[in-house]
């Protein structure tokens, strides 16, 4: 597997696994020793490379230890600290690190309960970890654009300058997004009044505060969502060249085809198989969604397995089309469809069905 497959594994792992995992040891064994080894490519059996239970006397605190030193070059480079799966992180959990960042040659801490991984170094000032991350990644959640300095930690790609020197960019621009995810989600006064100073010239009173909070709500959620369709269709228009292609050898084929089994693949068909594809794609790779056409539907599936059907494609009468999304129990509700490209209108069924399969 490639590097950003291994981060989605071990995320899809962590989706299925966390309720069961109630206790730091469970996080260790489950989420934080296969993300030491498979995504950062330590061996955590090599005491070279990954020491368990790593102990530095500190000051007056003796015997105290970190849950993991990870090595390179034989210093520690790395220092990470674990909690519970399902306990939520807070600046407190991270007391040995400090302490330990500051006697060690560590430039980089982690504090994780196997889903979240907040990073930190020394920007605030040498040797001394700083109060807040610099990068944090969800693995319930993935920013992809993190997936580059990530990789500058593992094993086979360490480059802890270009981390560090990146690191103050992360911080903010980390900062800042998750600002404006706090705020799309339940925006503050300020952010509201901002606003609605740019659409409504009256004092902002308490009525126009009731007024437009939930208009900005509405409005960011709105524009979130035009912004992941133009994705979304910009990342079909890249891939129908080859629906084309595809279309090309299915003409050619297409009586032989017809002759053997009765089922013939139509461009249509394949164009809708690319836009559900491209909405699949932001909750699994694109590998792992495919297609089994048939005399009645074209089925788009996860994995290849037709006990995981993503949605279907009903386009063989000649005036009617309709797609077909499934629910958590796999009952399919028929949608009319105009136009393919209305198929981006149940974008949120058609990821609900992806992810139920990775619950």
């Amino acid at each position: 597997m490639d590097f950003e497959e291994k981060v989605s594994t071990l995320s899809a792992k962590v989706h299925k696994q966390r309720g069961m995992t109630q206790t730091e040891e469970a996080a260790k064994n489950a989420f934080v020793m296969p993300f030491i080894a498979t995504v950062l490519g330590y061996d955590v059996f090599d005491p070279c490379e990954v020491v368990p239970e790593f102990t530095a006397d500190v000051g007056m605190k003796k015997g105290e230890k970190v849950d993991y030193a990870i090595m390179h070059d034989n210093e520690v480079q790395m220092l990470i600290e674990c909690k519970k799966a399902n306990g939520e992180l807070r600046v407190e959990h991270a007391a040995q690190l400090y302490r330990y960042f500051s006697v060690t040659n560590a430039r980089i801490a982690i504090l994780t309960n196997g889903l979240e991984y907040q990073f930190y170094t020394d920007l605030e000032a040498p040797n001394r970890m700083d109060s807040k991350p610099f990068m944090v990644l969800d693995l319930g959640d993935v920013d992809e654009s993190l997936l580059p300095e990530l990789r500058k930690l593992t094993k086979t790609s360490f480059d802890l300058d270009s981390v560090v020197d990146a690191a103050e960019k992360l911080k903010y621009l980390g900062a800042i997004k998750r600002a404006l995810a706090d705020q799309f989600q339940d925006p503050e006064d300020e952010w509201v009044k901002f606003f609605a100073s740019r659409v409504y010239d009256r004092a902002f009173t308490k009525r126009a505060r009731e007024q437009f909070t939930p208009l900005v709500r509405e409005a960011a959620s709105a524009f979130l969502d035009d912004q992941v369709n133009i994705r979304l269709k910009k990342a079909l228009e890249s891939t129908r060249p080859q629906a084309e292609e595809a279309e090309v050898d299915s003409s050619e084929n297409a009586e032989e085809t017809e002759r053997d089994t009765g089922i013939v693949t139509t461009l249509e068909e394949l164009e809708g198989y690319q836009v559900v594809k491209a909405i699949a794609c932001s909750e699994v790779k694109p590998q792992r969604i495919t297609q089994r056409d048939s005399k009645s539907y074209f089925a788009i599936l996860l994995d290849d397995n037709n006990r995981k059907p993503i949605a279907r494609l009903h386009f063989n009468a000649k005036s009617k089309k309709y797609l077909g999304t499934f629910d958590d129990d796999k009952n399919e509700t028929r949608h009319r469809l105009g136009s393919i490209d209305e198929i981006y209108l149940h974008s949120e069924k058609i990821r609900a069905a992806v992810r139920a399969y990775l619950a």
